[in-house]
């Protein structure tokens, strides 16, 4: 069982697909669109006091599609359009790493590959979080992997690649979500509902 810390609890959040339109390999900051309820969803974490921490795989670097600096630029751009209407990502975590693909340090079969735990559990480390009132959220089953290993609930959003997998692969998925939720937003109502006193809705 991973380590819990003593601290608050935060709901994490796949980028492509679940806090912003799936897009395949975002490569300039102008291809970033946040989808319609990520930023109510994102201050309502905020108005909790629940950490709001995105964890993304970005292999693009790894796979020499973009750089670290336009990989820092299209978060930058996530975060901003974030901003712009009242929400705030309390951290950003991101692997860059591909088992096979590309060459070191980016090519490395890690700990913090999605469904690995590490960029959860760096989290929880650095942040001072509760693992065990946190939720993971996301569009795939990777992000399904790395919460439930991590030992968080877990919740598959219909939104990106999710509704696919969930209506037709989901009978070759050898973990299930604990809520399958119609968008981000749907799925904080969720995560929020789970938590006691002042940390609920």
């Amino acid at each position: 069982m991973p380590p819990v810390s003593a601290g608050r609890p935060a709901v994490f959040i796949d980028r492509d697909g679940c806090l912003i339109e799936e897009a395949g390999y975002i490569n300039h900051p102008s291809r970033v669109r946040v989808l319609p309820r990520s930023p109510a969803a994102v201050a309502r974490l905020n108005r909790a006091g629940v950490a709001a921490v995105m964890a993304t795989n970005q292999a693009g670097v790894a796979r020499d599609y973009f750089s670290m600096e336009t990989l820092d630029a299209v978060n930058a751009e996530v975060e901003r359009q974030l901003g712009e209407e009242g929400a705030r990502l309390d951290a950003v975590y991101v692997c860059t790493h591909h088992p096979t693909a590309g060459r070191p340090p980016f090519r490395l079969e890690c700990e913090c590959r999605k469904p690995k735990p590490g960029l959860l559990l760096r989290a929880a480390a650095e942040l001072s979080l509760d693992l065990s009132r946190s939720v993971m959220v996301g569009d795939k089953p990777s992000d399904i992997g790395a919460g439930q290993a991590a030992g968080l609930a877990t919740v598959l959003v219909l939104t990106g690649y999710g509704r696919g997998e969930w209506e037709y692969r989901r009978h070759e998925w050898t973990l299930k979500p604990d809520h399958v939720a119609e968008d981000l937003f749907d799925a904080v109502l969720w995560a929020l509902g789970r938590l006691d006193g002042p940390c609920s809705p």
